[in-house]
């Protein structure tokens, strides 16, 4: 392995092993979310590494959706789960696939275990199940109607099916080992009555499988090789494996899990998300504060930063915590190589320049972006009244203020140099006009009289821009584990999450601003034009300030 090779992770090398012992002849991996939500983050890692994976050994990955609970499920989650799988650049192997078209086979299969006496219609109903399940230190009861013979099991699951019986009141169980140490393995649970309508199947079903049932018949039709899940689904490891031995499927695929992602400052838990959407503390899934990639996408993060994210925490096989800053360093790394530059002034402060003719107007040229030789120069126009930021003008100030002062010179960015002479207040004592005199002959030269000017502030011209709202975004929570200590989670929003600038004004050629196009606005940091808003509005994506080395 060369110094600039990667080591490889366990999951790369148990591939490699696998192809090169001829386990395996091609790599088939799946990426199979729920539609009961908008993914986030975490699912961004796996999204990332079960594609990744099958792109690195010249395998096929399927997009397949787990949609066993149509009470939790909603087509528009399904559409949203495949824009954001596509916009993060990955292609799925065929056509989407969904565990629903394999309903009919699964209730195949499920009579299949009822034939060979592993599987019985349990009469509990779901309070008394758990009781009966027993804990972590006592093992299970068996159901009262566990000893069923074969044809009234059949018959029973059979009218279950038709829609005879109640929610609730039958379920199939597996017959396993009501003592066993993995409470998985205590009679799960095959197949529940739900009579709800299905986003695909429609009403054609009156049960539904459970997650567990569904998730390996899955991947052994669709001849998965890697079944590669998080964490928390080890302990279901041996069902799995149940299932696959005791099932006549057409492959027999193998799970690994790998340590999921948590961020510091950040909830990924999707029932606390939904909470978040259902009491309009955010405004969608989508929200730019919500770390759901739709939002990431909204606030202006790309999918590079992303992916490079996912790439710098690496795949473990065990649950890690990583500092949010980790996230932002990837993004804010991507800009400011990447996004074009511009003006942008959030507390407009008129200059004006005395001494500049008042019919005189000209264009000036500044680069597109100091990294980037493919952005063409930006044409900004300048005349005698421009706006600056009134946090950037002081009437005294001490040295340490490196911007415009009553006596002092700055320059303006890509512009002239320009010393302050007055100061012009309202009836209320406050600034709201400042004189000023163009140094001449400083566009891009420092004055010849050999005065330098104390800095480099961003300006707007009066007589053309752009004028727009924009949105500062700031964590969602102010601490680093909300919900810590068995506090609501609600409790740990920071209250100063979004702020608004109603009229910030900007370079004219923001007006035509392309909608998730991001900018550098100088001095000020990264922001991209938001999708949903009607009017012009920008969302702030990050900082200019990098968190992450001064933590690191």
């Amino acid at each position: 392995m060369s110094e600039t090779e990667k080591p490889l992770n366990f999951l790369e090398q148990i591939i490699k092993n696998d192809l090169e012992s001829g386990k395996v002849a091609k790599v088939i991996t799946r990426f199979p979310p729920e539609p009961n939500g908008f993914l986030h983050i975490g699912h961004a890692k796996s999204i990332c590494l079960n594609f990744g994976l099958a792109e690195s050994f010249g395998g096929e990955c399927n997009l397949r959706f787990d949609d066993t609970n149509p009470a939790k499920e909603e087509l528009a989650y399904v559409e949203a789960i495949k824009k954001d799988v596509e916009w993060l650049g990955f292609r799925w192997a065929g056509e989407v696939r969904y565990a629903s078209s394999y309903f009919d086979t699964f209730y195949e299969w499920a009579q299949h275990l009822i034939k060979a006496g592993k599987a019985y219609v349990c009469d509990l109903n779901p309070e008394q199940a758990r009781e009966y399940r027993g804990s972590l230190t006592e093992p299970g009861k068996p159901s009262p109607t566990r000893e069923r013979s074969v044809e009234e099991n059949l018959d029973l699951f059979e009218r279950m099916k038709n829609g005879e019986f109640d929610e609730g009141s039958k379920s199939l169980r597996a017959k396993i080992d009501m003592a066993s140490g993995n409470i998985n393995m205590r009679d799960p649970v095959l197949y529940r009555i739900r009579k709800q309508a299905h986003h695909q199947t429609g009403d054609k079903w009156n049960i539904y499988p459970s997650y567990d049932f569904a998730h390996g018949q899955e991947d052994a039709i669709e001849g998965i090789s890697h079944s590669i899940c998080t964490l928390e689904f080890a302990d279901h490891k041996p069902l799995y494996d149940w299932f696959i031995e005791n099932l006549p499927v057409p492959s027999k695929p193998t799970q690994y899990e790998f340590g999921r992602l948590n961020l510091n400052y950040t909830v990924t838990s999707k029932r606390k998300l939904k909470q978040l959407v259902d009491e309009n503390i955010v405004d969608g899934w989508d929200d730019p504060r919500m770390p759901t990639i739709a939002g990431y996408r909204r606030r202006g993060y790309t999918p590079a930063s992303l992916r490079k994210f996912c790439d710098m925490i690496g795949v473990t096989r065990s649950d890690s915590l990583v500092d949010v800053a980790m996230l932002e360093h990837a993004i804010r790394d991507d800009l400011d190589k990447n996004a074009p530059r511009a003006m942008c002034v959030l507390k407009p402060l008129k200059v004006v320049l005395t001494n500049y003719p008042e019919d005189k107007t000209e264009a000036l040229s500044i680069a597109g972006s100091p990294n980037r030789d493919d952005l063409a120069d930006r044409s900004l126009p300048f005349g005698r009244e421009v706006f600056i930021d009134a946090e950037d003008f002081r009437e005294e100030a001490n040295k340490k203020f490196k911007r415009l002062v009553i006596g002092k010179r700055t320059r303006l960015r890509g512009a002239y140099v320009i010393e302050a002479d007055e100061a012009i207040k309202n009836e209320a004592g406050e600034i709201i006009e400042v004189r000023a005199r163009v140094i001449d002959d400083t566009v891009g030269k420092d004055p010849a009289d050999g005065v330098k000017p104390k800095g480099v502030i961003q300006w707007v011209a009066a007589h053309e821009h752009a004028e727009f709202e924009v949105r500062l975004y700031d964590r969602l929570f102010n601490v680093e584990a909300p919900g810590a200590g068995g506090k609501d989670f609600l409790d740990d929003i920071n209250p100063d999450n979004l702020s608004v600038v109603n009229k910030a004004l900007g370079e004219v050629a923001l007006k035509n601003a392309e909608v998730g196009q991001g900018y550098q606005f100088e001095r000020i940091g990264y922001f991209c034009r938001d999708s949903k808003a009607e009017t012009l509005v920008f969302n702030q994506t990050i900082g200019l300030r990098d968190s992450f080395n001064k933590a690191g």
